[in-house]
């Protein structure tokens, strides 16, 4: 086989001397080899024809799949319905189809124009996880500033403190935040139309800034902040390894941001603090005054005299219950208001349980008791006994006294022949013992007065003993023997 630089050399010589023996001799090969060449090379090229495919019945099939799910859906949830269209192919075939007409969607799904930022106009936002630890992240979208912290949760309270102090870190308010639709910013959708939560448009109304959020499953429409998250992830957070208390990820999060500010920008080719003092002309001036805490919910008082947040409980004052209160967190604190006063406030705990405070409820916890209630004529003949018997009773049903009800009806009998008095006495002195049984009270009263009272211990017996002499101990020396 003569390769193809091989084959040019032998049509080139047979082109100019016109002797297949000639360009043979030149190039070192054989007329034979010289007259298969140039003839192969002067036939016409036979177009293969191409193969029927067994998935050509169902491209219009896979390519409406394909567009109805913007290019997600898989080959193995689309093989039933090729089977059912009459698909006898293998699986592999199929992938191989779906590849094609996702590459095809891809093409033709969107046009895709570079966006073209306008100082102080956009500050898009949004948060990233990395294990336990939650990222907020921040870019303005002319200068390229970066701005990164972390918090414990992606509450409201807490991504408006962060956007507040972004505010304050890049020198005043951009025209729009752009923001994901995440729940803590959102009140809900209607007709692909996000209306932002009440907290979120009062914090607004109070910086000067319209909210807007990006469109529902389509990261292309803030790949720049997502870009951040990412890098800040890789390039801060995982190096890192961790750090004891938020207060000092947060003091990174500070300088990491002050030296990626400090660099040019790969995609600008300028430096984002240098573009920021240009930027800060056209943003918009900060407050004052940071905003109040908005309230998150809205809760109705139950008549526990506690609401619920959280999958947790937390109790407010009893004169409140049946009212709808607002709630706000700030600083890891539930904090509940009525028309704008706070009546109570509460650590944040965890779902199932519970934040009581017991000036909401008049006393202190304690152990419930039963009431006693007799109802035949030998309870209310034993109760009436006073509180010695309701003590007696509740003990004796405690240690577990077989036919109690009995053994009452005969104490009470002993009353007839004895006296109330001293049945009552017995009845203390049975208790103090833990003797419950009739034949014990018996016993007690048929002993009388000569039974023995324990009294408490009093103080230390104190004896002054006389004095004696003290002989030395050479007094009881042996003498030597001599």
């Amino acid at each position: 086989m003569k390769t193809a630089r091989d084959q040019l050399d032998i049509v080139s010589a047979y082109n100019e001397l016109g002797s297949f023996r000639a360009a043979a001799v030149l190039c070192g090969t054989t007329h034979k080899t010289v007259r298969r060449v140039i003839e192969r090379r002067s036939e016409p090229a036979i177009e293969r024809q191409a193969r029927p495919k067994t998935t050509d019945a169902l491209a219009g099939l896979i390519a409406e799949r394909v567009r109805a799910t913007d290019g997600r859906i898989s080959a193995k949830r689309l093989m039933p319905a090729c089977r059912a269209a009459g698909y006898l192919g293998s699986p592999r075939h199929l992938r191989r189809a779906v590849a094609e007409a996702k590459a095809s969607w891809r093409h033709q799904r969107r046009v895709y124009r570079p966006w073209v930022p306008i100082p102080g106009e956009h500050l898009v936002i949004d948060w990233g996880t990395e294990g336990n630890v939650h990222v907020f992240c921040a870019v303005l979208a002319w200068s390229r500033v970066r701005f990164v912290r972390f918090a414990e949760r992606e509450d409201q309270a807490t991504t408006l403190r962060l956007l507040a102090e972004c505010f304050e870190a890049i020198g005043g308010v951009p025209a729009i935040v752009l923001a994901d639709r995440m729940g803590c910013l959102k009140g809900g959708v209607v007709a692909n139309i996000v209306v932002p939560a009440p907290g979120y448009v009062a914090f607004a109304a109070h910086y000067g800034f319209r909210p807007d959020f990006c469109e529902a499953a389509d990261p292309e429409s803030k790949g720049m902040v997502e870009n951040l998250v990412g890098y800040a992830k890789s390039d801060l957070l995982i190096p890192a390894g961790g750090w004891p208390n938020l207060g000092t990820a947060n003091e990174d999060a500070k300088s990491w941001c002050d030296e990626v500010n400090a660099r040019i920008h790969s995609e600008i080719v300028a430096v984002p603090d240098v573009r920021l003092a240009a930027e800060r002309n056209v943003l918009r001036p900060l407050p004052s005054l940071r905003p109040a805490v908005a309230p998150i919910a809205i809760r109705k008082v139950d008549r526990l005299r506690t609401i619920r947040y959280g999958c947790a409980r937390y109790s407010v004052p009893g004169d409140l219950i049946g009212r709808q209160v607002d709630l706000a967190v700030l600083a890891g604190e539930l904090v509940i208001s009525v028309r704008g006063k706070e009546i109570a406030r509460h650590r944040v705990v965890g779902p199932g349980e519970m934040s009581l405070n017991d000036a909401h409820y008049g006393r202190p916890p304690r152990h419930p008791v039963r009431a006693i209630r007799p109802r035949s004529p030998g309870e209310i003949a034993f109760c009436s006994l006073g509180s010695v018997a309701e003590a007696f009773l509740r003990a004796a049903a405690a240690s577990g006294t077989p036919r109690l009800a009995r053994e009452l009806a005969a104490i009470t009998e002993l009353g007839r022949a004895h006296g109330t008095e001293a049945l009552v006495a017995a009845l203390e002195r049975a208790l103090t013992f833990r003797r419950y049984g009739a034949a014990d009270i018996r016993s007690i009263l048929h002993a009388g007065s000569g039974t023995p009272v324990l009294r408490s211990p009093g103080d230390r017996l104190s004896i002054d003993l006389p004095a004696v002499p003290v002989r030395p101990l050479a007094a009881y020396a042996i003498e030597a023997v001599r």
